[in-house]
């Protein structure tokens, strides 16, 4: 059986029940859902305590760091951050901080200046609360990579998700030693982005949908890899036996597995999920680490 760990966006769906239990019928084990605001995190945080395989972040994206300053009280913001993220420790939800990160494609939304100045903030969150981090990097890499260097000592570990960045910002990445790469269907629109792909290891690689965003289209150079299909209508069409066209879901993180392991060259489609399962635990779930693994282990003899 194929388990999976689907990081997404939040999105408001009146059918969320029905496109929760696509997720687990295609083998996703839990959910992390990302907050982008500190109103995000919240909402993140209370969608998380509906169901025990949900599990969420609490951070500020890029894009909306403005909210530090417009607050007013740009440390009262944090410090509300930061009681928002231990509440949710405690109850046995938030296992990271973030969404934050730096994206330079969007400076309509947020100057590099306070994106820069915010984003390193955050790494206090991580390490007043020894969460590991949930990292955004877009049209970015020189000055994410400089940040991140400077406070590699202040986090646990973390994943740059949703990459899409050349062999060399990859590269850079893997310097780190706690760093992860997600990959998600933004990640293999192109042959070119496939090649950064391939030669990404295994062993610090997770995998994502980034639901509703970051769907694999028929037009990406990684479809012809994907072999997990689902009906589709144009919402207004719309039935709970199909998805709703142009809205990514995270039953199909299957089918970035299916294209990881295609431009990879891999056959072993379930000992890569185990792998990839694996090092989202080691990040975010350490104290189920063993327990997955023996899992894992369990489920291969039994199919032997």
């Amino acid at each position: 059986m194929f388990k999976g760990i689907y990081n997404g966006k939040q999105h408001h769906v009146s059918d969320i029940a029905t496109v929760l239990s696509r997720a687990w019928n295609a083998g996703v084990d839990r959910i992390i859902v990302t907050g982008g605001s500190l109103e995000e995190s919240k909402e993140a945080l209370a969608i998380a305590e509906t169901d025990g395989r949900l599990f969420c972040t609490v951070g500020v994206h890029p894009t909306r760091c403005k909210e530090f300053e417009e607050s007013g009280d740009p440390e009262k913001h944090f410090q509300a951050l930061l009681a928002l993220a231990k509440e949710g420790i405690q109850k046995g939800k938030v296992v990271a901080i973030g969404e934050c990160g730096l994206d330079y494609d969007r400076l309509h939304f947020c100057s590099p200046e306070i994106q820069k100045k915010y984003f390193e903030k955050q790494f206090e969150l991580a390490y007043a609360t020894k969460l590991p981090m949930f990292l955004h990097m877009r049209a970015a890499a020189g000055d994410f990579c400089e940040i991140v260097e400077r406070n590699i000592k202040k986090f646990s570990g973390g994943v740059t998700h949703s990459f899409t960045g050349t062999g060399e910002d990859r590269d850079k990445l893997l310097s780190f030693h706690n760093m992860y790469i997600g990959i998600n269907g933004c990640s293999l629109k192109m042959a070119e982005n496939l090649d950064v792909v391939r030669d990404i290891p295994i062993e610090r690689m997770m995998i994502e949908t980034d639901s509703p965003y970051c769907e694999i289209k028929s037009t990406h150079s990684g479809i012809k890899f994907v072999k997990s299909l689902w009906p589709s209508k144009k919402k207004e069409k719309y039935d709970q036996e199909s998805l709703v066209k142009g809205r990514n879901e995270p039953c199909s993180v299957r089918q970035v597995l299916e294209v990881v392991g295609g431009c990879k060259g891999i056959n072993d489609i379930d000992q890569l999920s185990a792998t990839l399962y694996q090092n989202t635990c080691r990040v975010f779930f350490p104290q189920d680490l063993d327990a997955a693994a023996n899992a894992l282990l369990a489920g291969r003899h039994e199919s032997q």
